[in-house]
């Protein structure tokens, strides 16, 4: 079976980069040397290791396109840029007809699925590639259908803490918090609390400081009307690699798809999951 082409964007940012040297060292994929940049880059190569890797900026992206699909045919992008991009960029995508697998989050997620919906492509659109907290958003998914009303009368806080970089809300958090509303709480993304200072990441958090420029940690407390009953759910990752992991599992997952003929249609990290 041929390598996988994969075409890393958002070079020189660190989840990129911790995905472009993943993809690297596994002989399932082929990384191409040519990475989607934004405008305020002010350099235009990017050295991985020993493999010098070109950034395109947004003005002659267009014209570079063509190049690099007649050189390597059959690309995968993995979008990891800013969340100010990713709609301009999933239109981008669409528009020249590649698969690619969205890690980045924010923008409007709903013109997202509309771009890839109305297009002759694919794509794995998720706010978080983790395969096991994706796996915990599957089970409260599955409360919030199934158990409506589960935590009704209770109220819930939301703490999030990211790397002082991380320009939005957590997107996981924010999904979270969707099944809980389902559940019975009302709850609105603009409380939940976020934390990017290294300074009480440090001393109020305990976060260790290798990880300080690269972590995710959330809890969600529900708490009883009469305070005698709490549940707390916590995940907490340091560094970026589980990240990095699950989206090379979609991106396998992606080709199959692909080559199976598929268009128009958005994946979730859960079809990942389920491989179905």
């Amino acid at each position: 079976m041929n390598p996988i082409r994969v075409m890393v964007n958002g070079l020189p940012g660190n989840m990129a980069a911790t995905v472009a040297g993943h993809v690297v060292s596994d002989s399932r994929f082929d990384l191409i040397p040519f990475s989607l940049t934004g405008s305020e880059i002010p350099f235009s190569e990017y050295k991985l290791g020993n493999d010098a890797i070109r950034l395109i900026h947004p003005d002659n992206r267009d014209t570079a396109i063509g190049d690099i699909v007649k050189i390597s045919p059959g690309i995968i992008s993995v979008d990891y840029t800013h969340p100010s991009a990713v709609n301009d960029n999933a239109v981008f995508y669409t528009r020249h007809q590649l698969p690619f697998v969205m890690g980045t989050t924010g923008g409007d997620r709903k013109s997202l699925e509309k771009a890839v919906a109305d297009s002759k492509t694919a794509a794995v659109i998720a706010p978080n590639m983790a395969k096991q907290i994706v796996g915990l958003q599957a089970m409260l998914e599955y409360g919030a259908a199934h158990f409506p009303d589960l935590y009704k009368g209770y109220c819930l806080k939301v703490r999030e803490s990211h790397q002082n970089g991380k320009a939005d809300t957590s997107g996981t958090a924010k999904a979270i918090v969707g099944y809980f509303n389902r559940m019975g709480i009302p709850f609105a993304e603009n409380d939940i609390y976020k934390e990017r200072n290294p300074d009480v990441q440090r001393k109020d958090w305990s976060i260790p400081d290798a990880y300080i420029g690269g972590h995710g940690w959330h809890t969600y407390t529900l708490t009883s009307a009469d305070k005698t009953v709490t549940f707390e759910f916590t995940h907490n990752v340091n560094g970026r690699d589980v990240y990095a992991l699950g989206t090379l599992d979609a991106v396998v997952y992606l080709h199959s798809k692909i080559s199976q003929g598929i268009q128009g249609r958005v994946f979730s990290m859960i079809d990942v999951l389920q491989g179905v």
